[in-house]
């Protein structure tokens, strides 16, 4: 007996591999799981950055666009048109409260550069005309706080006058640092002076010449309220809840579950920030989305795996099913080989220990030498034919066959061969037929000697009905043998195989059906079968029809 170790089938190391292997899938997708999470946890810290340009963007807009349109009246804006402009920012940005206007003119004094007030309006949303707050020749007298902002402009103006190059235009630094006063919801601007308006307002300042000449200089504050900016959320997935709230805000909430971030908001909204929180059940659904397609990618590694897996435990089995089929087919070759040449050795030593041979015994010897002579060339045609024609190395010789002096010679011939049997033939509507004729012989002989062998007695019959098929040649061979059970007819045409039965454990290497199967392969046919266990069988060959 072989030894069947080398080839057996390790179920527990299959069970261990696939038990390793869903563990590393599990832990794999756990792994993909925090991955994902920790992946949103950091981009909700990052993409606040997102949402805080987004929410800025009107103050921006303000700060970079709108405000700077002061500069375009050069200093000759008046109450009607200051209030044109003020109510067009009001009613554009809800997060100006209101707006003062102050009327300022430059002029020559004693002391250099003079900067005053001639009157200072306000402009609110709620009011629809413009307020007079102060009025130089009024007699009131200059609210401090108010004056303050006007004064830290005159100033911001004289300290630019003193670096002032008239030769170029003033710079953006020059117009951030010297014309623009920015504090936490507050911001004042003042109009950009013409190189014209500098170069006076530098005389003023060195005393060079008495000028009695005024010019008109504008400065307006804008009142900010950081809690009127509205909030857009360019971010949901990620950000349940943004809100402004005051800089140093802190929440008492201890919720352990509870994601919060922040941003300060810049310029005149840097007293307030913008608050970021969530709730992680919140966040399951985006955690979620990025985790499908890591567990997808992950499923399909594995599917890969698990296929490779497959495929190697296939090839095993495979590998383990060809050696039980080869070594099979070496013990029933053997077999095959050793009957005949055992009879043969038998005869010859009868006659070689004979002193002298009747013609009866003569004859006997000589008949027992023929038949299993034939027997051994047979089948080492059949396993030289095989191979043949599995590596392509005939050819077909096509020639035309009378398909009645074809079946007549075989039918003759299985008679004088086995008398009992019961083989008949019938032609419907066709008498010739190209092809090789040889090879065709090799299927007839291999279909007929199995409906013999697989029948019992006093059944031993076939008949093989032969007709044509559109642009084919049909075959058609029923017996009434054992018939083959359902399980083995996928395997029946496989080359070594046997089906399991009493008829079949001596005589056969499994060869007889997978050499018609290659064979029909090989000259452009077919070959099928159809099975009723203790019934019979039918065989039914196609070839291409050329007549």
């Amino acid at each position: 007996m072989p030894n069947h170790n080398h080839y057996r089938k390790n179920y527990w190391l299959i069970i261990t591999f696939a038990v390793l292997a869903s563990l590393l899938f599990i832990i794999a997708l756990g792994f993909a799981k925090k991955y994902a999470r920790k992946l949103v946890e950091n981009e909700f810290v990052g993409k606040k950055i997102d949402v805080l340009d987004k929410n800025i963007e009107s103050y921006n807009d303000l700060f970079f666009n709108k405000i700077p349109e002061v500069s375009f009246y050069q200093g000759y804006l008046d109450s009607n048109s200051a209030f044109i402009y003020a109510d067009s920012v009001l009613k554009k940005y809800a997060f100006v409260k209101r707006i003062l206007f102050f009327d300022a003119y430059v002029s020559h004094t004693p002391t250099g550069l003079g900067i005053t007030p001639r009157a200072v309006y306000q402009f609110r949303r709620d009011c629809p005309k413009s307020q007079v707050i102060y009025r130089a020749n009024s007699g009131e007298k200059f609210d401090i706080r108010i004056a303050d902002d006007f004064n830290s402009m005159a100033a911001r103006l004289a300290s630019f006058i003193d670096i002032a190059d008239t030769s170029r235009s003033v710079n953006n630094d020059e117009i951030n640092k010297f014309f623009y006063a920015v504090i936490p919801e507050k911001i004042t601007y003042m109009n950009i002076p013409r190189k014209e308006d500098i170069k006076a307002y530098k005389q003023f300042v060195e005393s060079e010449i008495d000028n009695n000449s005024i010019y008109e200089q504008d400065i307006l504050s804008y009142y900010i309220d950081p809690q009127d900016l509205k909030l857009v959320n360019n971010h949901p997935e990620l950000y349940e809840k943004i809100e402004i709230k005051p800089l140093f805000y802190a929440t008492l909430d201890t919720d352990p579950d509870l994601l919060t971030t922040e941003s300060p908001l810049p310029g005149a909204l840097a007293s307030y920030k913008i608050y970021f929180s969530a709730n992680r059940n919140f966040l399951i659904k985006e955690v979620n989305r990025r985790f499908m397609p890591l567990a997808l990618m992950i499923s399909l590694g594995y599917l890969v795996l698990f296929v490779i897996g497959y495929l190697i435990y296939r090839n095993i089995s495979f590998n383990n099913k060809m050696f039980k089929l080869q070594y099979d087919f070496v013990n029933n070759l053997t077999h095959e080989f050793k009957t005949p040449v055992s009879v043969i050795k038998i005869a010859g030593n009868n006659i070689q220990s004979a002193k002298e041979l009747k013609e009866d015994a003569r004859k006997l010897y000589g008949k027992i030498l023929d038949e299993e002579a034939d027997k051994l060339n047979n089948l080492l045609n059949t396993l030289l034919s095989f191979t043949q024609i599995e590596n392509k190395s005939i050819k077909l010789k096509y020639e035309k066959v009378n398909l009645k002096d074809f079946c007549e010679k075989i039918v003759n011939r299985y008679q004088l061969k086995y008398p009992g049997f019961d083989l008949q033939y019938e032609l419907k509507d066709v008498s010739t037929l190209h092809t090789d004729q040889v090879l065709l012989g090799s299927v007839f002989q291999n279909l007929i000697d199995n409906a013999y062998k697989y029948s019992e007695e006093g059944s031993k019959s076939l008949k093989i009905t032969i007709f044509r098929q559109k642009k084919q040649i049909m075959f058609k061979f029923v017996d009434k043998g054992i018939g083959i059970p359902r399980s083995e007819l996928i395997n029946i045409f496989k080359k070594f195989y046997r089906v399991k039965s009493q008829y079949n454990q001596q005589g056969s290497v499994g060869l007889g059906l997978a050499f018609c199967k290659e064979l029909l392969n090989f000259m452009d046919g077919d070959i099928q079968v159809k099975s009723t266990l203790g019934k019979g069988s039918t065989f039914l060959v196609t070839l291409p029809y050329v007549h």
